[in-house]
């Protein structure tokens, strides 16, 4: 009897603690949400019209697998045009940091030699020999002249004689050759006057300065360029590589490529149509990255960030997902009205973002998810 009595306090305690335990122990919390992606928006720096449409909505994308191809219009004839500019360019600081080739130095010394020549002439002015050959010449210019007289009058008497022996043209031809021999003679008394003289002021001043001319360019060619020439002409090579580079990136930008891995959400373009320079011309959801959007009750807010969660979906009622917590939101709300708790409505409760480590391959953003927070 005694035994009984004992087994039955026994099975009363049993009974009791279970009780007390179930009341104490805090079962997990489930939380609803769906599973999410993250939507990028591609589009184009440049935009134009569209050439070509490389995909599809639903397909999935591979990372820099082009998408969408907008027309190059003249940025191809631009872009020749700035790569001859950069080679210009380029050339032309290869020539200043070259300096001067040595034909061209060669050039202007004898260009001096010969200037500072005939400026030594002018300077020094006439030598003995040529005012004495000058004096020589016009003596000879003299008797010539004296010997056309003598028979010219010799002519004229005979002519006048009349006695047949020498006729008019011959008395012409006895004048003409006075005239020029006259003139040969001031020609040559001219001559030796200027030799006298001497080489006039003007004419030196005027071949030193051509002298000094010719000298500086020298001085140039043997200096060789300066070193601000030089900085400008690589300056100006810079800028046309920038030119010609703006150019390649607005050709890049006519190729709208997947930045991730992914799925085609929208694309609503065909062959023809406008996007402007900016705009979204696509979306694609990042399907490496898949999350779980969900609301917890401020009264089962004790988680913690990298904190691991189960998460299960009722596509997939036999299998469960291992999860992260990587988001808590530091702000109080309300809960949607599309997501279900156990809590009521009107608590306030924090929304938390919990990433899928698996699954990716199963798993679509839009399927119903719940979590499990232990």
């Amino acid at each position: 009897m005694v035994y009984r009595i004992a087994l039955g306090v026994v099975a009363v305690t049993l009974i009791v603690v279970a009780l007390v335990y179930s009341q104490l122990r805090v079962e997990p919390l489930k939380v609803s949400g769906y599973v999410e992606a993250d939507e990028i928006r591609l589009g184009s720096r440049v935009g134009g019209r569209v050439k070509a449409v490389h995909c599809r909505e639903g397909q999935a994308v591979v990372a820099g697998e082009v998408l969408l191809e907008l027309e190059e219009f003249d940025l191809i004839s631009r872009k020749a045009e700035a790569a001859a500019q950069v080679a210009a360019a380029k050339a032309e600081v290869a020539k200043l940091k070259n300096g001067y080739r040595a034909e061209e130095i060669a050039e202007a010394e004898a260009r001096v030699e010969r200037l500072s020549a005939m400026h030594q002439i002018l300077v020094d002015g006439p030598r003995p020999e040529e005012i004495n050959a000058a004096r020589a010449r016009l003596s000879l210019a003299i008797a010539q002249v004296e010997r056309a007289k003598l028979t010219y009058d010799r002519l004229t008497a005979l002519f006048a004689a009349e006695t047949g022996s020498v006729s008019r043209d011959e008395v012409d031809r006895s004048t003409e050759e006075v005239k020029v021999t006259e003139q040969t003679q001031r020609v040559r008394e001219e001559e030796l006057q200027l030799l006298e003289k001497g080489s006039r002021a003007e004419e030196i001043a005027a071949a030193a300065a051509e002298l000094r001319e010719a000298q500086e360019a020298l001085q140039l060619l043997q200096a060789g360029n300066r070193p601000e020439d030089i900085a400008r002409a690589e300056a100006m090579s810079a800028a046309a590589e920038a030119a010609l580079a703006a150019i390649e990136v607005q050709l890049s930008e006519l190729q709208i490529a997947a930045s991730v891995d992914g799925v085609i959400e929208a694309v609503e373009l065909q062959p023809g149509d406008m996007v402007g320079g900016g705009a979204p011309a696509l979306s694609l959801l990042d399907t490496t990255t898949l999350w779980v959007r969900a609301y917890v009750p401020e009264n089962r807010l004790d988680i913690a960030l990298d904190q691991e969660v189960r998460i299960t979906t009722d596509s997939f009622l036999d299998e469960s997902f291992r999860g992260t917590i990587t988001y808590i939101s530091r702000q109080a709300e309300f809960t949607p009205r599309n997501v279900q708790t156990p809590e009521e409505r009107s608590k306030q409760v924090f929304r938390i973002k919990a990433t899928l480590l698996d699954g990716l391959d199963k798993l679509r953003p839009g399927m119903a998810a719940d979590v499990w927070l232990e």
